[in-house]
């Protein structure tokens, strides 16, 4: 007899558990039941209830805690980051960046160094220099925008724009193929003032420059 492997039956026991979890059955901080009475009542063994709880720790959801148990940590898993963005559309991850880069520019107006600077000019200027062809010139503004929010000097900020840059540049590289309009002065010149007022320590301006260019962005796409 072929044997069972136990891999799909702790992923099977994770996904119970989660579920009386989302349930209500136990509430957040709350002590489960000990292997003893959980593997029953999943119909697994206790190894495999083990695996379950490793799994759910491992999202979040469950935490252990030597000679006491183990405990809620959270009422949900929360789902792949790269599949709620493959997921999302193209204005949802917008709005998002407005969130970040807004905020991203004005700390960077407060905490932009020299380097900072430099950096954040030669992008600007890249992207001048690429305006003919849609991929390089999508690549090049990203590199600009990235710029400033490393300027921010906050890596959680960065994290979320950088996790952000597939989805968009592949919805921007084809919103990009059906207008057939980019790169104009009048695009260009928003970015300019933006560095400007990153460069000037003008806090407000900044982020006031960097929503509005964001939003206009997504009501074109809307």
């Amino acid at each position: 007899m072929a044997q069972v492997k136990r891999a799909p039956l702790a992923d099977q026991a994770a996904e119970l558990l989660l579920e009386r979890i989302r349930g209500g059955e136990w509430t957040l901080g709350e002590k489960l039941p000990g292997e003893t009475t959980l593997a029953p009542q999943l119909g697994v063994g206790r190894s495999t209830v083990r695996e379950a709880i490793r799994q759910l720790a491992g999202r979040g959801v469950l935490a252990s805690r030597q000679g006491s148990g183990v405990f809620v940590t959270a009422l949900d898993a929360p789902e792949d980051w790269d599949s709620v963005l493959r997921r999302a559309g193209v204005v949802a991850v917008i709005e998002a960046r407005v969130a970040i880069e807004t905020e991203a520019a004005a700390l960077a107006a407060s905490r932009r160094t020299p380097a900072d600077l430099r950096a954040i000019r030669r992008a600007l200027a890249d992207r001048a220099a690429h305006r003919s062809d849609i991929e390089s010139h999508v690549d090049a503004d990203t590199v600009f925008h990235r710029s400033i929010v490393a300027a921010a000097h906050n890596p959680v900020l960065l994290d979320l724009f950088d996790s952000f840059t597939p989805r968009l540049r592949e919805a921007m590289v084809e919103m990009l193929r059906i207008r057939r309009v980019f790169g104009g002065d009048e695009d260009h010149d928003a970015h300019a003032v933006l560095a400007r007022a990153i460069a000037d320590r003008d806090a407000k301006g900044a982020a006031d420059f960097s929503r509005a260019h964001l939003l206009t962005l997504r009501d074109a796409l809307a």
